[in-house]
């Protein structure tokens, strides 16, 4: 595919908490809602608010990370997933000036809504403010010139009374009010330690909440002045990205059944404990030539048959401990899988349902390190080098991730770590032992693609 003419928004805001992931879910729905196919995207590194956009739009949510990927991978990957789509909604992160931490604009949503040449819609938390919320706009629109704001969604408006005064104000500053919200009792969109509940842990009552998320966006705001705002983005140049084909500076995914290979089955944990997934990591591995096959530690007692490679990612084991304890078969067969030295990818989750012990309850017992639940909040972007070979990477290797947890493992690392981060402090982490590779970092290997190659290679050696 040559070049990108999706219509396009991106919704950003002031700051967290201003009803971002509301009028983007609710966007989303509605315009699905009219016929039209919505390819729905996230900025940065968030697993959850992606769900809520899958159930909106019945595509995969994807991310748009500038850290993790790459600057430059950033209209590619959005050329992917939008692909023969009428309409495309990026839901921002943070602030809209919001960035990673140390890096300027690097990974903020003014530098993806560039990146994409979209125009942005900048949601307003109205709540406690009247004529000076044209100063806040005004200064939010003219930060930076490259960044074209067209217009202001209005959340949070007491009255109508309170909205004329918003409106009037908003007029001095030459940018369109496209909605305004009344206050409302929150849409149920539960939250706990790491943000809102997973749609996989609570399916029938996220179909509800998105529902009425859609609703008030309908009676809220003028669909017709948004899409007319999306469809004038002008088109992005360059190829869209794919899972088989190189980029850059990196490697290709090997070409699925080259040479009459063998197509080593993958396993991939899923299912309400591991819901924190990137949709580029199962096309990348197909690509490399494995038959993905998807499983629910949490129901499943066997691996599925013929595994040649196990990747356990992301989601909330913590929240399940007492479940994935009691399914003694699957532990067990996590476990002689590992002894036997196959291929092994864990992430966060994964990590700790490898460990001996997660809150005093067994686990897998393939890594000899206990976890438990902690109040700290590990939260941020890493900068990784691979200390030792492993099945996804060679020593020296860099990468960039990102960790998001609020439990603690003892040990952090083995006697041959994962991971030397140097971002922000310097420390060793994770483990490798014969297959396994686990770590408490979350990588994208879109930014890698050399990774699924690697490991998918690993796992056809294996099965024979």
């Amino acid at each position: 595919m040559s070049g990108c003419g999706v219509p396009r928004l991106v919704v950003a805001a002031p700051a967290s908490n201003s009803g971002k992931t509301t009028v983007a879910t609710g966007l989303m729905a509605a315009f699905a809602g009219r016929g039209l196919a919505v390819s729905p995207h996230k900025v940065g590194p968030d697993y959850i608010d992606p769900g809520y956009h899958a159930l909106a739009t019945g595509r995969p949510g994807r991310n748009l990370d500038a850290y993790m990927c790459g600057p430059e991978l950033i209209a590619p990957l959005f050329g992917h997933g939008a692909a023969g789509c009428d309409l495309a909604v990026v839901e921002g992160v943070m602030g809209l000036y919001d960035g990673a931490s140390g890096e300027g604009e690097l990974a903020s949503t003014a530098h993806v809504a560039k990146l994409l040449r979209a125009p942005v819609v900048l949601v307003v938390d109205a709540s406690s403010q009247s004529r000076s919320v044209a100063a806040l706009v005004h200064g939010f629109a003219s930060w930076d010139p490259e960044v074209r704001i067209g217009g202001v969604i209005l959340n949070k408006v007491g009255s109508d009374r309170h909205e004329a005064l918003l409106r009037e104000a908003l007029d001095e500053t030459g940018l369109p009010v496209l909605g305004a919200l009344r206050r409302a009792p929150q849409v149920a969109t539960p939250s706990r330690h790491l943000g809102l509940v997973p749609v996989a842990e609570r399916q029938a009552d996220a179909v509800g909440a998105v529902a009425a998320m859609a609703e008030r966006v309908r009676a809220g705001c003028d669909l017709e002045a948004l899409l007319a705002l999306a469809r004038s983005a002008p088109a992005l140049p360059g190829e869209a990205w794919a899972p088989g084909r190189p980029v850059a500076g990196g490697e290709s995914a090997r070409p699925a059944g080259r040479g009459g290979q063998v197509r080593p089955v993958v396993a991939v944990a899923g299912g309400a404990a591991f819901t924190f997934a990137y949709a580029e990591h199962a096309e990348l591995l197909t690509a490399a030539g494995a038959e993905v096959v998807v499983f629910d530690p949490l129901r499943d007692e066997k691996l599925p048959a013929g595994t040649a490679g196990l990747v356990i990612g992301g989601g909330f084991p913590e929240v399940y401990a007492p479940e994935l304890s009691a399914n003694e078969p699957l532990r067990g067969a996590v476990t002689e899988l590992a002894s036997a030295g196959a291929p092994v990818a864990a992430e966060c989750a994964g990590l700790l349902y490898l460990s001996r012990e997660l809150d005093g309850r067994p686990m897998c017992g393939v890594l000899d390190a206990s976890a438990r639940m902690s109040e700290r909040l590990t939260l941020g972007y890493r900068s990784a080098v691979a200390v030792t070979d492993s099945v996804l990477a060679g020593a020296g290797t860099r990468l960039r991730g990102h960790e998001f947890h609020r439990t603690v493992l003892e040990p952090g690392a083995g006697d041959t770590p994962a991971w030397g981060l140097h971002r922000p402090e310097r420390r060793v982490e994770g483990f490798v032992q014969r297959g396994v590779h686990a770590s408490y970092v979350h990588t994208h290997w879109a930014g890698a693609p050399g990774v699924a190659g690697r490991f998918v290679e690993h796992c056809r050696r294996w099965a024979r």
